[in-house]
């Protein structure tokens, strides 16, 4: 390791303890570090990255900088003494090369890859400069994640450098360092998937996502307690902070008081009693438990028995309208119970205006941390149709909440429209749980299919955020008028594939684009959505792209990916297709009491998506498919070995005769996709579609087409060629 001259190790002793100071670093991976020289590769988020790589590294690092910056009057004689190396886009060559004769002689070189400061907090395209210079070193890469920076006032949150008040002092930073790479092993997927995986560790460690999830709530809504929280849609009646968190309060008190089990079942759509229910059960140290009341009376009771379900809370003037729903032992009826309740909720709305976020949760006694306890239970169906209890903690919710929260980038004035349901996994984390810790208004309304009563909504309120699936947004090409748009200025689905033209026919009828996101009930749910591009930062400069058509956009922040092969797992680069694998704080605890469904998805701590996928060079997530056997419909799991098994019945066909029928799925322009029977027999689809309705199948489980063939394709093991069959609904001319 060559020695450092007088001047900069003088310059280290005034430097460094002023920048502890402002900076307290927590360095993880040092032991990882070679020996000798290497190149150094992190994510680049502030104008103090270096500082904060310098705090954390125990030898000293030249880096590769931009000339302009080199050769600034103020800045060129701390450049120059701390040995960088300036660089500029024409002459690289000559800066290449020093940089390779610097690492060969033992020192570590640092290049920021993406090549300039994100301005989305996201990881940007690697350029490939670094693997020249890697090459002719014949050194190590070592990729290095800085973590918990995005937000500190010299990075671009808020669409602004510098002119934000720093949040804490001394400000927390994590850095880990990677494990070494070989420069010919260096190439950019390689790269980037080795920083996800560093930022994900990174963020797991953070202590804020041991927080309980009602704690998290209060200090959310503690912080304005006299600001709207929630705004109901169909009356325009208002609910302040204090007040919500007040009658959610004295709510609680009665259910911790009147019910010893765990969990509790909520039967309510998207509506104040149904954001007061929730935040109650959470905050009586329970756990809420949505219920599909869409779903057939046999689901209902299926997901009641897996979830040990005695009680559960709704509404007589909501409850009237569920004429076969299978209520349990115990119902709270809301309507009838909060007026009776009127002097608790008054005393606990004090107390939320007046008595401190900490006492007010001792008060509840609520304990500080929820981490990877059960805070959630929601459900969802696989291939079979049986219902699995998707276990949510506190540490998932709080997590993506806090990843979609550095996604967004909400504003104050920001009003969402909540009109999906919170049984769905999609509005119970980001229309339910992210208002109530993030402090962003909603308005709710029970019936996201009603498109002419949510856009009077939209323009009544003045809605600035929609949030919805494909299928909505179809009913408002149909009933929305184009004026009533005009305040939105963000508009994200989920939940199911966002076809173009769909996309298209929007933008051009309302003026505004849709942005696809992607996610799964087991992921909390967001894992990735596609927002506006930011603005550059300066007249010239490059734009950073934060959408892409046909993607599912960037990653959250915290989630680490992999691509696997299909069939043997073996891992693919990132820019191959092949089966999509996550990890990150958002992923699921697990199926509720089932062991072996569980440990299919869940492999040392990673999730298998079942969903086919891979990613461009910027980052881009793209979905080519699903392996699994179901349909998202209308944005629904269908499952067709269940839609099988009817059919079968229907038509009087055993499990014992020869295999006649299969479901498979083709795209539709309606509902995203449609089922299709291929069928060895004759079938009278009307006939057929009269005797599932009669048996009571959900009409979206009802195939659309027959498809005549003469043998079902099945592989060598006899199942399904679930492939084949895909090709054939396919092209089976919906």
């Amino acid at each position: 390791m060559p020695p450092i001259s007088a001047a900069e190790r003088t310059l280290r002793f005034l430097a460094m303890p002023l920048a502890r100071l402002i900076y307290r670093v927590t360095a993880v991976g040092v032991e990882r570090l070679p020996t000798g020289g290497f190149l150094l590769l992190p994510n680049h988020i502030t104008w103090v990255d270096a500082i904060v790589l310098l705090l954390a590294c125990p030898r000293p690092i030249r880096f590769l900088i931009a000339k302009e910056y080199y050769e600034n009057s103020i800045l060129h004689p701390v450049l120059r003494t701390a040995g960088c190396i300036p660089i500029t886009s024409l002459r690289a060559r000559g800066a290449m090369r020093l940089a390779a004769e610097r690492m060969r002689a033992g020192e570590i070189v640092c290049l920021f890859p993406e090549g300039q400061l994100s301005r989305t907090g996201t990881l940007q395209r690697l350029r490939r400069g670094y693997e020249i210079i890697a090459r002719e070193a014949e050194r190590p890469v070592v990729p290095v994640w800085l973590d918990q920076l995005w937000g500190s006032i010299f990075s671009y949150q808020g669409q602004r450098f510098f002119t934000k008040w720093p949040r804490r002092f001394p400000y927390p930073a994590a850095v880990e360092f990677g494990a070494p790479l070989a420069p010919n092993d260096a190439d950019s997927a390689t790269v980037r998937e080795q920083l996800l995986k560093l930022g994900e560790r990174c963020y797991s460690r953070r202590s804020a996502l041991r927080e309980h999830l009602g704690v998290a709530a209060v200090r959310g809504l503690k912080r304005n307690t006299f600001r709207v929280a929630v705004i109901d849609g169909l009356d325009d009646s208002e609910l302040s902070r204090g007040k919500l968190l007040g009658a959610a309060a004295a709510l609680s008190r009665h259910l911790r008081k009147e019910c010893a089990e765990k969990r509790i079942g909520i039967v309510l759509p998207a509506s104040k009693g149904g954001v007061v229910a929730n935040l109650a059960v959470v905050l009586a140290g329970k756990v809420p438990v949505g219920l599909n009341f869409t779903s057939g009376r046999g689901a209902l009771e299926r997901a009641q028995a897996i979830a040990g379900l005695t009680t559960a809370i709704s509404a007589q003037a909501f409850a009237k309208r569920l004429t076969d729903f299978p209520w349990p032992e115990n119902v709270v009826q809301l309507d009838e119970l909060l007026p009776r309740m009127k002097t608790p909720i008054f005393l606990w709305w004090m107390a939320a205006i007046f008595v401190p976020a900490r006492m007010f949760t001792r008060m509840l006694g609520l304990p500080r941390e929820g981490d990877h306890a059960e805070a959630v239970l929601l459900f969802t169906s696989g291939s079979s149709g049986d219902p699995k209890g998707v276990v949510l903690s506190h540490r998932n919710l709080v997590g993506n909440v806090s990843q979609f929260r550095a996604m967004l980038d909400a504003q104050p004035d920001d009003l969402i429209l909540a009109s999906l349901p919170f049984f769905h996994s999609f509005g119970c984390t980001v229309t339910l749980w992210f208002p109530l810790i993030d402090g962003v208004r909603i308005t709710t309304y029970p019936n996201p299919l009603d498109a002419a009563k949510c856009g009077e909504l939209i323009e009544r309120q003045r809605v600035t955020i929609v949030l919805a699936a494909p299928t909505f947004l179809r009913g408002y090409l149909r009933k929305a008028e184009g004026p009533q748009m005009r305040s939105v200025r963000l508009t994200i689905t989920g939940a199911e594939k966002l076809p173009r033209n769909l996309a298209e026919a929007f933008e051009e009828r309302f003026d505004k684009p849709v942005f696809e996101g992607y996610g799964l009930t087991e992921t909390s749910p967001v894992v990735s959505v596609n927002l506006p591009d930011p603005e550059p930062g300066a007249p010239g400069d490059p734009v950073q792209p934060s959408n892409r058509p046909s993607s599912v956009g960037k990653m959250a922040p915290g989630i680490a990916a992999e691509i696997r092969e299909p069939e043997t797992g073996k891992r693919l680069s990132l820019h191959e297709t092949g089966m999509l694998w996550l990890r990150g704080p958002n992923i699921f605890e697990g199926y509720l009491d089932d062991p072996v469904r569980t440990a299919e998805v869940l492999q040392d701590g990673w999730l298998k998506t079942g969903d086919l996928g891979r990613f461009d060079e910027d980052g881009f997530l793209f979905i080519e498919g699903r392996l699994s056997r179901f349909s998202k419909i209308g944005g629904e799991m269908v499952p067709h070995e269940t839609v099988e098994q009817k059919i079968l019945a229907a038509l009087g066909l055993g499990n014992e005769d020869e295999r006649a029928i299969a479901v498979a799925s083709a795209p539709d322009e309606a509902k995203g996709e449609a089922l299709v029977i291929l069928s060895t027999i004759e079938v009278d689809l009307a006939a057929l579609r009269e005797k599932l309705q009669a048996a009571g199948v959900p009409n979206l489980w009802i195939p659309k087409l027959v498809r005549q063939v003469e043998t079902i394709p099945v592989l060598a093991t006899g199942k399904l060629d679930l492939r084949h069959c895909s090709q054939l609904a396919s092209s089976a001319g919906l």
